[in-house]
């Protein structure tokens, strides 16, 4: 079978990207190459931390053999429901943020044993594209952007309640939004007559606020994704587990990272270039070479996809692959 037909059988859609059973589009982002760099070995042990809708862990499942296993975490119930009806006894299936990945793989006793890993980063295509999620500045529907719908703080309850100087620096902050400040009293000044509930009701305050509108991107996407990120600590998340990921994988092991923003893509480059160095300090400090602990080695960096997987899939245009392997 090739890589596209799995893929369809795996996420739902068809091999053209019709819609899934779910009515939802999902395409894993570079799922060939996902599966060239983890080198997979027929009895490995693998990681889908991200496990979204299953494509990448599908086409893994694809190569292994019946002694192979890949281990699946992801925050969204929505997303262990359909790695439930995964039925194959290779795939190992929890709940929960990545970054309980070394507990977990602790109580497994894989600690240092895993072959690979996947961190495919961000929102899924699923999530956007259902509107009672939230995550959408296109399509109207509750405003609340949280991966677990059932822990934490929804979006809503942070806009009406934060005061503006913090809605500002989140805006600033995890979504790069040079109007940071003339956005968030905009906000302010429109929850003191209607508070939040709906996402087209934010995304028409944050457009009409921003005074210069991007060519080809719609003015609430900053805002959007700044807010999804704070709400759901995406950033303090994905720092803690890429170092938990040093500690699961066995010597020879790869970590491979899908990025989709320039945030994420500064958070897995200084741990890479950290721990390919050998320490976190200036690169011209003259060190002798047993001073360095040396604990990765960079295979691949900046791997994007090929014009047609773009053309086939608008979403996959920003995504950035990284593959380095532990050394000790």
């Amino acid at each position: 079978m090739n890589l596209l037909a799995l893929t369809s059988l795996l996420d739902g859609s068809s091999p053209s990207g019709e819609e899934s059973q779910h009515g939802f589009q999902h395409k894993a982002v570079l799922a060939s190459e996902v599966v060239a760099y983890l080198e997979l070995k027929g009895d490995g042990i693998y990681v889908d931390a991200t496990f979204g809708r299953g494509g990448h862990t599908r086409a893994i499942l694809q190569q292994l053999g019946p002694n192979g296993r890949v281990y699946a975490l992801d925050k969204d119930p929505a997303a262990v429901t359909a790695a439930n009806l995964v039925k194959d006894s290779r795939l190992i299936v929890r709940q929960g943020s990545f970054t309980e990945l070394q507990a977990w793989m602790q109580e497994l006793e894989l600690l240092g044993k895993v072959d690979g890993i996947l961190l495919d980063l961000g929102v899924s295509s699923p999530q956007l594209d259902d509107p009672l999620r939230g995550f959408s500045f296109q399509k109207d529907g509750p405003l609340d952007m949280r991966m677990d719908p059932d822990s934490g703080q929804d979006a809503a309850t942070w806009i009406n309640n934060a005061a503006e100087e913090e809605i500002a620096r989140v805006l600033k902050e995890y979504g790069e939004e040079r109007f940071s400040r003339r956005i968030a009293g905009a906000i302010v000044k429109a929850r003191a007559v209607n508070p939040f509930t709906t996402t087209l009701q934010l995304a028409a305050v944050v457009a009409k606020a921003n005074p210069k509108w991007e060519k080809h991107k719609h003015p609430a996407t900053r805002a959007f994704q700044a807010i999804r990120i704070f709400v759901n600590n995406e950033l303090k998340e994905l720092a803690e587990c890429l170092e938990q990921c040093l500690e699961v994988l066995a010597v020879g092991g790869r970590l491979l990272t899908i990025s989709f923003h320039s945030l994420e893509y500064r958070i897995v480059k200084q741990f890479i270039n950290k721990h390919v160095r050998g320490g976190d300090f200036p690169s011209e400090l003259p060190l002798r070479e047993d001073q360095l602990a040396v604990r990765l080695k960079r295979i691949k960096g900046a791997i994007r996809p090929m014009d047609k997987e773009i053309a086939e899939n608008s979403r996959a245009r920003s995504a950035v692959l990284r593959v380095v392997e532990k050394l000790s």
